[in-house]
């Protein structure tokens, strides 16, 4: 088992680190919170010995942080000056236990024990998440990010209608499937239009359907992504390149919850939740006259932005290490590891195409890289795709 031990007394890091060692575990050390909390997010750790008092950064605050982040630890809290509230306190926030100091080997080897079977069933239970749900995690732990997922948290469980906004290759869309599958409709379709990818002459048959005949090329009924979403939600990419007539159409939509298919003049019913993203400044489109205002207003209830990767660069390390892990599991590649030198390089690149560009980038250096991935493969095998 990979252990960490986060103390700033000497004697007791290295005196655990004798006892846990002598038992076959891998054990790392660090001085204070701050070195522990980068330690933690930056490898995969089992258990975390922590003490509730320390410099920089105390045992409390470092339980906050390593819930930010998502870390699958069980954390053992120490300390010399233990009290029922302060096992309590720390029991609320995620610790696994609570032993006093002086410590005794007994306790300590029978709360690891406990502490590996929680670490192992937490991450059995995610595997098997990840398994049913085919929906990617949100990555991150940089405030843009957390005050998505907040917002997400906030939102879904509402019909308010959403507008994403943010660059191409950010994770609109993912957005989109999380406000989806949080909301009452999840059981229902979650339907996706790439408005523009789709010719402007067909994108209405594309949302509301035709009837057999309406066109030379209908040689049957066809339903339309609207009726598709029916119950559930409709996510209308790039709407920022539909065309005004169809912008007038789906406005209609909004107003009135009903759809008429090209090629027929009864209406439709349908009940469904429209979440729109863009990579568009829209308010400079409707001042071009390009974009109604009117549709805007109806889009936008909630405007949900999704920042480039070069303003949430904390956020790179983990990205980069779960597309080395998910790029293992779908290809079947060895897991590569990565240094810190190496995530530093990555860190400082300016990431035009956001993160579909550093996943692409991963992948690269997962085929062509040694079993660590180092700062001398970044510069190999990623920089020249940013001369």
């Amino acid at each position: 088992m990979k252990l960490l031990i986060i103390d700033d007394e000497k004697s007791i890091r290295n005196t655990l680190k004798e006892i846990l060692e002598f038992e076959g575990h891998n054990v790392s050390l660090a001085s204070d919170g701050v070195e522990g909390l980068a330690l933690a997010t930056s490898d995969s750790f089992d258990v975390i010995f922590s003490d509730i008092k320390m410099p920089n950064m105390d045992g409390m605050e470092l339980l906050d942080r390593l819930n930010e982040a998502n870390i699958d630890s069980s954390v053992i809290m120490i300390s010399g000056h233990g009290s029922i509230d302060s096992a309590v306190d720390c029991i609320k926030k995620g610790a696994f236990d609570f032993i006093q100091k002086p410590l005794d080997l007994n306790r300590i080897l029978i709360t690891l024990r406990n502490a590996t079977d929680r670490t192992n069933l937490v991450k059995e239970t995610k595997t098997l998440k990840k398994r049913v749900s085919k929906i990617p995690e949100i990555v991150g732990v940089s405030s843009a990010i957390t005050r998505i997922k907040d917002m997400i948290e906030r939102v879904a469980p509402t019909e308010a209608r959403v507008l994403i906004t943010g660059s191409n290759g950010t994770g609109k869309e993912l957005v989109a499937r999380w406000l989806h599958e949080k909301s009452s409709r999840n059981s229902m379709p979650f339907v996706e239009v790439n408005c523009a990818a789709i010719p402007g002459e067909l994108i209405e048959s594309e949302l509301f359907g035709h009837e057999k005949g309406a066109f030379t090329s209908a040689v049957k009924q066809h339903k339309g992504k609207f009726e598709q979403a029916d119950g559930g939600t409709l996510f209308l990419d790039e709407i920022g390149d539909m065309s005004l007539a169809a912008q007038a159409k789906v406005l209609r939509v909004l107003q009135e919850n009903r759809i008429s298919r090209v090629g027929s003049d009864k209406d439709i019913s349908v009940k469904v939740r429209v979440i729109a993203a863009t990579n568009k400044n829209l308010n400079e489109e409707i001042e071009r006259g390009t974009f109604r205002e009117d549709l805007y207003h109806r889009l936008s209830v909630i405007v949900i932005h999704v920042p480039p990767l070069s303003e949430r660069r904390e956020d790179i390390p983990l990205l980069t290490k779960h597309f080395l892990e998910q790029i293992s599991q779908e290809s079947g590649l060895p897991l590569r590891k990565i240094d810190d030198n190496a995530l530093e390089e990555l860190a400082g690149y300016k990431w035009t195409g956001n993160i579909r560009e550093l996943r692409n980038v991963v992948e690269r250096l997962m085929i062509l890289s040694n079993n660590v991935i180092t700062k001398e493969d970044v510069i190999d095998y990623a920089k020249p795709i940013f001369r």
